[in-house]
């Protein structure tokens, strides 16, 4: 929740940030996202666009022409997003909040054009970015949390920066998985305290997925014309799978991560989530901010050349069938849906190779609890460091999110608790701690041994999973490209697709052979907003008794007793007993 309204009118007067907060801790304030959504079903949300706007389901290209022609302004553009967000985010809750400068910046884009000036190929295209990437202008950069609220940071992200070079709009901040969902063990993906519960508008039951719900969500319900997410594990290909649109988690590296609030350097990047492989193309190529080994690389200023039909044609895709399987991660519904894409990509020309990549449960799940541990290193460290660079904010140190979160338990507690940052606090919060040593090594080689000898044994040029599996792992641990291709919908509405990576830097073929999948396949649609909002979890009693608040402090997490963790940090969902 925040006080800025979804109609672009500017702040509410005379609100602060302790009256706002003593508000919303009462349950009182719910100017974003809130009552409206009760009285907001499905059938309504079917009703508010007719879906036939010329700039509904519109690539970046088709808008560039609709302006260009005469058919809208970027002004019109940004106004016909404003208002379809302030309509359907009340069901959606995609949208933290929107930009009030909008409509001021999509106008001087306009000028621009006239004057013959075009920055550059996103030149007054709205885009909203995830709300964990900083803009250094009116809106908030809080990763869902309160702790964050009007806090300020020093300068727009690297990430910000290029987009607004190429021309872009950004509209507004997209909802997430409060802190990336890595502040404890919740029950459900896309909850925030500021943006409440996102829902994916394909089927508003059906998980939305994380930590980029919002991202997701918006992207597919036409809120934006693209936008920005951010992975660490699966939190941009999860929740495109789920949400029916293009998702690429890009080699580690190749986008900065400055700006960015942070899990983990080693895993976290940026990457564009879009209605169409062009999209993602175009948003890849303005986005590119190499920095480390990738910096020295040969990179491509366009990354559209690479889009052709046939590229399939004589690829060698393999399959690890382990992640068609319950114990991995695939559901029968979405396993089908995949699979006639795989039976696509042969149609095409591709063959398809069973393969092996290595067996993540080895030695009772060490992989993924080697990964957890990485995690938690960093981000104590990490999120620290990034503290340190704003002003306006008392919150300096995990500690001090910790100790926030306990103040105000009744709103940022009320569902689950804060076992992940206890966790990352018990650390030593030293990176040169052999404990985190070993399992970073451990969890690097395992990772990229498990898909590069893949490909050198079958002579492979990707390996294909299919969505909402355990499958993000490996492709986020060893820092290798990963693209979500949206295949189509399960009979009852659920989306589906394929994930697919290979090794280093390879987004160009992976780009190709996603673009030849989509063109033959057209698995678009627009949402429908099937089936009904679920009932509000219970209140996990976390802050119940004169004591609650504080007994959350010391209380031993789970996963310290037990020695394993017990979710799959890309999907949320349980692993098998």
């Amino acid at each position: 929740m925040h006080t800025r309204r979804l109609d672009n009118n500017s702040e509410s007067d005379g609100v602060t940030r302790r009256t706002f907060l003593g508000t919303t801790m009462g349950g009182g304030a719910a100017l974003l996202t809130g009552g409206l959504a009760s009285l907001f079903t499905s059938s309504t949300a079917k009703a508010v666009f007719a879906d036939d706007a010329p700039w509904i389901e519109a690539s970046i290209l088709k808008l560039h022409r609709l302006i260009a022609n005469g058919v809208i302004t970027s002004r019109k553009l940004t106004q016909s997003y404003l208002k379809r967000i302030a309509e359907l985010n009340p069901l959606l809750h995609a949208v933290i909040e929107t930009n009030c400068d909008a409509l001021e910046i999509a106008e001087k884009r306009d000028n621009e054009r006239l004057a013959g000036h075009v920055r550059g190929p996103l030149h007054g295209i709205p885009v909203l970015v995830k709300d964990n990437i900083a803009t250094h202008d009116s809106m908030q950069t809080t990763a869902g949390s309160l702790a964050l609220l009007y806090s300020e940071v020093p300068s727009d992200s690297v990430v910000v920066q290029r987009l607004r070079a190429a021309g872009a709009v950004i509209i507004g901040k997209a909802n997430l998985s409060e802190w990336a969902n890595f502040r404890g063990f919740a029950p459900f993906n896309g909850w925030s305290a500021r943006g409440e519960f996102t829902r994916n508008p394909y089927k508003l039951g059906f998980d939305p997925c994380g930590s980029s719900s919002g991202s997701a969500s918006a992207t597919a319900a036409n809120l934006c014309a693209t936008s920005v997410g951010t992975e660490t594990d699966g939190s941009i290909v999860c929740p495109s799978g789920n949400n029916l649109v293009v998702g690429l988690k890009p080699t580690v590296g190749l986008i900065s991560g400055e700006g960015i609030i942070p899990i983990a350097h080693s895993q976290d990047t940026a990457g564009p989530m879009c209605r169409t492989v062009t999209d993602a193309a175009i948003m890849l190529g303005v986005m590119q901010s190499p920095f480390g080994d990738v910096a020295d690389r040969p990179l491509p200023s366009d990354y559209t050349k690479f889009l052709r039909r046939g590229a399939l044609k004589g690829a060698r895709i393999g399959i690890d069938r382990r992640y068609f399987t319950a114990n991995y991660g695939g559901e029968t519904d979405l396993v089908r849906v995949a699979r006639q894409g795989l039976d696509a990509m042969r149609s095409l020309g591709a063959t398809l190779v069973d393969t092996d990549t290595g067996d993540t449960f080895q030695d009772d799940f060490k992989f993924y609890n080697d990964e957890f541990t990485v995690l938690l290193f960093e981000f104590k460290v990490q999120i620290a460091q990034y503290l340190a660079t704003l002003k306006e904010t008392s919150q300096r140190t995990l500690a001090d999110l910790i100790a926030f979160n306990i103040a105000h338990c009744s709103t940022e507690l009320k569902y689950y608790g804060q076992e992940i940052f206890h966790l990352a606090q018990d650390t030593s919060g030293n990176l040169r701690d052999p404990v985190y040593l070993n399992a970073r090594n451990a969890n690097l080689d395992f990772a990229r041994n498990g898909i590069n000898l893949a490909l050198q044994r079958g002579n492979l040029d990707a390996i294909v999973p299919p969505t909402y599996s355990y499958a993000s792992s490996l492709a986020a641990v060893a820092g290798y490209p990963d693209i979500s291709v949206p295949v189509g919908l399960t009979r009852t509405g659920k989306p589906a697709g394929l994930w697919m990576y290979s090794g280093y830097l390879q987004e160009p073929k992976l780009l190709a052979f996603a673009y030849d999948l989509e063109q033959e396949i057209r698995p678009r649609t627009v949402p429908k907003f099937l089936g009904h909002v679920p009932p509000e979890p219970p209140n996990a009693g976390i802050c119940e008794g004169p004591s609650g608040a504080a007994a959350i402090s010391s209380a031993q997490p789970a996963p310290a007793r037990t020695g394993r963790l017990s979710y799959h940090l890309g999907t949320g969902k349980l692993f098998p007993q």
